[in-house]
């Protein structure tokens, strides 16, 4: 039988090859990634949170830590101040969970009312340190020139002197109260803050969109408003994940030599100080849970925070 000899028609019947289907294959998935709606910044940032094991079990400690704060001494029978001497050094049992310290109190009621103290000091000193640091920072790094000479003049002025030191002097001159702890602490807390804003202001106020609206004739606060602080989000949120355990522990340690809170109000480092004599007798649970609760909370507001760092960082996103 003769051959067709028209090439066309002899190579008709020949196999596909399988790198046509391997091309095919890449072109749908690549058409299919591309028709998907794009992520936001934030839902990106947040899916590579959630990957973050470590950052989720410190996100998932604190919500437990705060529920527990928020509910814990309205379940606990006990009151957070009676004293009940026959009961005291009671060991952790079914009666009391957390046992009970010198004075017969319930652990377990002082250590969840202690967490409302820590964590409401820490919150709002973090607060204010962001409200302060936001505002001198933005006006700075903006108006640049000789005003921001001024201010960070201003800023490297405070933050030459010691902290800790700062905060003492306030306590021994001022009446020991939690408002003049926030007060103390935020008195050069918000300095970091501000210098954080700064550098991403002078970083931002360059680019194309904040030049447009100044063209347009948008006035500042506008756009420190709309343009700039946007931008500046993920540092700030990182920063004042930072803060928060800084002033917990800030606080811990004041109330501990005595300059803090006053006893009988409960906080976790008024519970530490009061214990250290149990230690010696063996009554170990008086500072192991104070102790315990004051580590894990910096360690979980730290990891915390370096998770939103790796997730808000731009440069990561693919």
């Amino acid at each position: 039988m003769k051959k067709n000899s028209n090439p066309r028609i002899r190579n008709s019947h020949r196999q596909v090859p399988d790198e046509w289907f391997t091309w095919r294959e890449r072109d749908q998935s690549t058409a299919e990634r591309l028709s998907r709606p794009s992520l936001s910044y934030w839902e990106d940032a947040w899916k590579r949170l959630v990957k973050n094991k470590l950052a989720m079990s410190g996100l998932f400690f604190l919500i437990g830590l705060v529920t527990m704060a928020i509910i814990g001494p309205i379940l606990s029978p006990y009151d957070v101040h009676t004293n009940d001497l026959p009961n005291q050094y009671q060991p952790p049992s079914a009666e009391h969970w957390f046992g009970t310290d010198s004075h017969g109190r319930d652990v377990f009621t002082r250590t969840w009312y202690g967490a409302r103290i820590s964590l409401f000091v820490g919150l709002m000193a973090a607060l204010i340190d962001v409200s302060i640091g936001i505002i001198y920072g933005g006006l700075s790094g903006y108006k640049g020139g000789r005003t921001d000479n001024i201010m960070m003049r201003i800023i490297e002025i405070l933050y030459g002197l010691p902290y800790l030191l700062v905060v003492i002097l306030l306590l021994v001159v001022l009446e020991p109260s939690l408002t003049t702890i926030i007060i103390a602490l935020t008195v050069t807390g918000w300095v970091g803050m501000a210098r954080i804003v700064r550098g991403q202001v002078l970083q931002i106020k360059n680019y194309e969109f904040v030049l447009a609206s100044k063209s347009f004739g948008t006035k500042t606060p506008r756009i420190i408003r709309k343009n700039l602080l946007p931008n500046t989000m993920g540092p700030i949120i990182v920063q004042m994940t930072l803060t928060v355990p800084s002033a917990i522990f800030a606080e811990a340690f004041l109330s501990f030599i005595g300059l803090g809170i006053q006893s009988p109000y409960a906080s976790w480092g008024v519970m530490a100080s009061d214990s250290l004599g149990a230690i010696l007798s063996g009554n170990w649970w008086t500072l192991f849970f104070p102790a315990f609760f004051i580590s894990f909370t910096m360690f979980a507001f730290n990891v915390l925070g370096d998770g939103l760092q790796d997730a808000l960082d731009p440069k990561l996103r693919k």
